[in-house]
């Protein structure tokens, strides 16, 4: 399977049914599928071609819908950013992608960026997709009367051509058919693993339609028609690309998009649009479950919730599966895999603190760390490793990196983990140093680089902390160079400037000293210690 047959079997088995909802504005099935066809051909006329790359630099909207299946379509490989990069992570995306096109929002924040990092690269052509043609009356006429001075400036001419969306989709002639194979790549989906550098897994057609259908048989009843899903994950996340988006076009549900999280948007399309699917990370539904019960959204007809991207507290699974009478389901993937590779039953027994069972077709192994041509017995801890049709191909460019990734074909996740008697899966540490925040990978060596760049630094160590809210957050340690200064405060409103959001370390530790391993190394094991410790006291009776 393609994942252009995606939309193809939704529009030709549920045409007529509500496919998108943004904000209150509504597309059918059919009219998302005229809109990916004409914006393919469009694709097609600005010269892009199968293996080119389009970077989609979007929140999610029915432009990213329409383009991604657009792309799929014709073989022209989607490269996912995220609009919250600072221009440095946009520039080393293009950079390393060769994208020769980018979809942004008509947002001047995120538009600059873009503008910004696109010298001297392959970047031919920037797709600019303006709010007002997707938004409902009258949200349309107050983004235009009176958000003018968050609208982007397009130029008129330059070295990189601008193409507002709906003239790249104004000719309605069909595209080329191009001929294309399940191994034919899809997307370039950006992970740092260990090293903090990003680079991106080689994700197949087979690799995220098998998914998809891996999700349908876990599941394993015909879900009743019409099922709804609420999407508040960010498509350009993995998670929410196959889990939420692919699978809902593949079973015909109605997308409730909201372009970014905020609570009170969230309730109010919960009570527009009852959702009947519901997926999230574990910082959402803490946020959920800490909310008033006048407050709590409207979740009555959800089968089930599903947690992926983090591991799950079981209080916060406690306390919200009893302020809302809705069960979670915790499952467990990572970018190389499409990214699940194992989850609790949603109709079978979900065992506490595990990820559940192998998805469908998936062989999970427990291997020895130390000798990963060993594989170890049930009850066992080692890292986990996966076989699957799921599995990435591997990564871009990067061959050697892919040969450390795979033993014996199998995938290694770097994750340590064990299984019970009846083959749930365990994960109980980590042997990567990547911080999980929100369900969001950030990467230790990002945020030491960018601290490094402040005069004042000679050494610093990036960390990640317990956060009951967000499971991690960043904390940096760092050793001044003699005779320096630099507050804590300063160090972090100059950070702001280098580091998105989520990578902002959420605490700054100024230190005579950093630990050492016996080579000389800057170690982060005794760090880590000694934060937990402190969690750990605050947290004693």
């Amino acid at each position: 399977m393609l994942v252009g047959d995606l939309l193809a079997g939704a529009v030709r088995d549920h045409g007529d049914r509500p496919g998108v909802d943004f904000l209150g504005r509504c597309w059918t099935w059919a009219e998302i599928g005229d809109w990916a066809a004409r914006a393919a051909r469009g694709l097609q006329d600005l010269g892009l071609g199968k293996g080119d790359r389009l970077a989609l630099c979007l929140p999610n909207t029915p432009h990213y819908i329409a383009l991604y299946y657009a792309a799929a379509r014709i073989g022209v490989v989607v490269v996912n950013c995220n609009p919250l990069y600072t221009a440095r992570e946009v520039r080393h995306l293009l950079d390393d992608s060769g994208a020769v096109a980018i979809a942004v929002p008509d947002i001047a924040e995120f538009h600059g960026k873009v503008v910004e990092a696109a010298a001297d690269t392959a970047l031919r052509h920037v797709i600019v997709c303006p709010m007002a043609e997707i938004l409902p009356w009258p949200k349309a006429l107050g983004w235009r009367l009176f958000k003018r001075a968050e609208h982007a400036r397009i130029p008129a001419s330059g070295p990189v051509a601008h193409i507002t969306f709906a003239r790249l989709a104004r000719n309605r002639a069909a595209p080329d058919v191009v001929t294309l194979a399940p191994d034919d790549l899809a997307v370039l989906q950006y992970t740092g693993g260990t090293t903090g550098t990003p680079k991106a897994a080689m994700l197949t057609h087979r690799n995220l339609t098998a998914n998809a259908l891996q999700q349908r048989k876990h599941i394993g009843v015909d879900l009743p028609a019409p099922q709804r899903t609420m999407a508040v994950l960010p498509f350009f996340h993995v998670f929410a690309l196959t889990a939420v988006l692919d699978f809902s076009v593949l079973i015909g549900a109605e997308l409730v998009l909201l372009p970014r999280f905020e609570m009170n948007a969230m309730r109010a399309a919960c009570r527009r649009k009852p959702p009947t699917m519901f997926f999230g990370v574990p910082t959402l539904f803490i946020a959920i479950a800490a909310l008033a019960d006048a407050d709590l959204p409207d979740l009555s007809r959800v089968i089930a919730c599903i947690s992926g991207g983090a591991p799950l507290p079981f209080d916060v699974r406690t306390v919200f599966e009893q302020r809302t009478g809705v069960r979670i389901c915790e499952g467990y993937g990572l970018t190389e895999a499409s990214p699940v590779i194992a989850c609790n039953p949603v109709f079978g027994e979900a065992r506490a603190n595990s990820c559940g069972v192998a998805f469908p077709g998936t062989t999970l192994e427990i291997r020895d760390p130390e000798d990963p041509t060993r594989i170890l017995p049930q009850g066992e801890r080692g890292e986990v490793c996966a076989r699957g049709p799921q599995v990435m191909a591997g990564y871009w460019n990067k061959p050697e990196d892919t040969v450390a990734t795979f033993v014996d074909g199998a995938l290694r996740t770097g994750d340590v983990g064990y299984f019970d008697e009846d083959g749930y899966l365990y994960l109980v540490d980590r042997i990567k140093d990547v911080i999980l925040a929100g369900g969001y990978n950030v990467y230790p060596r990002v945020i030491e680089e960018a601290a490094y760049l402040h005069p004042a630094i000679e050494e610093a160590i990036a960390i990640g902390i317990p956060d009951r809210y967000r499971g991690q957050s960043p904390k940096l340690f760092v050793k001044l160079h003699d005779g320096a200064s630099v507050t804590p405060e300063a160090l972090r409103t100059f950070l702001a400037d280098h580091l998105s959001k989520i990578e902002l370390p959420r605490a700054i530790e100024i230190r005579d000293a950093l630990p050492r391993t016996m080579i000389g190394k800057l170690s982060k094991k005794e760090l880590v210690a000694e934060e937990q410790a402190r969690a750990d006291a605050l947290q004693a009776p």
